[in-house]
């Protein structure tokens, strides 16, 4: 099959990999439908991550089952699936608690590389989520959506406590940011303020339930926010990007008693003893735990009450995957469909 392989930091390339086969009889084989660019790839992409020889890219998907292990019960072959980029098993106690991404024996899905025509993934039956029928082409990028980014926003709102009456500050302008946007608003937050310097993203942002922008960042940003709180900073924030600067952000614009809720992947960010002892400000977060909320974001999608699509403003076959990283890379893009 054809896939996406990083060989060295801005090398990406599509090439023959080995066909996928049943290795565990919890398996399922699935061909994709579309997979796609996550920010999360850009790390080792700008050598950020070390690079450890070729390594094929992706953890994001939907498609077709074609074939399962001896073991499934719960997804059979040709049914369309979503899947998080956390394969888990759905029964240990830490999936019942909500954490799947935190499951006993979880197999991350970036190693098995979803950017590609077929995907095998492991533990299938607490993984996978079937739609009740193969759902229209102008749906499959929303459902996409909801294998990370959704998700990963969704729980960022859940994480920070977004809701009614709630003021919530978004730090990150990404697909994630956008969509913790529109998972704030979905869970009724009164206001939502989206920092933000990119105009098609700020655009998309007041589209998903944005009231406000805020352009500045670092210490100026915090102090829009506070302006716009009477001085006392948002009820929640999330923090979709990773640095220790987004990170300090949503600390900072938080008043105290608030909550934060963290899902950029994080990079040599430290957090300062006392100003965190001090700030009474709540921190929750991490690896978004996607499994726990797919089945009703695939519920939404379905019945047209969201539409996290909207996201991918570029869509390109799975052989101009170099193309997608490069546009993302240089921030022309929000988030990249690849269709194999």
């Amino acid at each position: 099959m054809r896939g996406v392989v990083l060989h060295a930091p801005g090398d990406v390339r599509v090439e023959e990999r080995e066909d996928p086969r049943i290795v565990e009889p919890t398996d399922a084989v699935i061909r994709l439908s579309a997979a796609c660019v996550c920010g999360s790839d850009l790390w080792p992409y700008r050598g950020i991550d070390k690079v450890e020889g070729p390594s094929p890219m992706g953890h994001e998907y939907v498609g077709v089952v074609e074939e399962v292990g001896a073991d499934v019960r719960t997804v059979r072959p040709g049914q369309f699936v979503v899947g998080s980029f956390f394969a888990s098993d759905n029964t240990c106690e830490i999936c019942r608690a909500g954490y799947q991404s935190s499951c006993v024996h979880r197999v991350g899905m970036g190693g098995l590389g979803s950017q590609a025509e077929f995907l095998r993934v492991p533990l299938a039956d607490g993984t996978l989520v079937a739609t009740p029928e193969i759902p229209p082409d102008d749906l499959v990028p929303g459902l996409l959506t909801a294998s990370d980014v959704l998700g990963t926003g969704w729980f960022a709102a859940v994480a920070a406590h977004a809701g009614p009456g709630k003021t919530v500050a978004v730090v990150g302008d990404g697909a994630v940011g956008l969509l913790g946007v529109l998972s704030a608003r979905q869970l009724g937050a009164e206001r939502i303020i989206a920092m933000s310097r990119h105009e098609p993203r700020q655009k998309l942002a007041l589209e998903y339930g944005a009231t406000d922008i805020v352009t500045e960042r670092g210490d100026e940003g915090v102090a829009r926010i506070r302006d716009l709180t009477d001085g006392l900073g948002a009820h929640s924030a999330i923090e979709a990007v990773g640095t220790q600067e987004s990170m300090m952000q949503a600390i900072r614009a938080t008043r105290p008693g608030g909550h934060v809720g963290y899902v950029g992947v994080t990079h040599d960010v430290e957090l300062p003893g006392m100003e965190l002892f001090f700030s009474h400000v709540h921190l929750h977060g991490g690896p978004a735990p996607v499994r726990r909320f797919l089945p009703e974001l695939i519920d939404l999608v379905l019945r047209r009450e969201i539409d996290p699509g909207r996201v991918f403003d570029l869509d390109l076959p799975l052989d101009r995957a170099a193309e997608a990283y490069r546009a993302m890379d240089e921030r022309r893009s929000i988030k990249a469909l690849l269709r194999p």
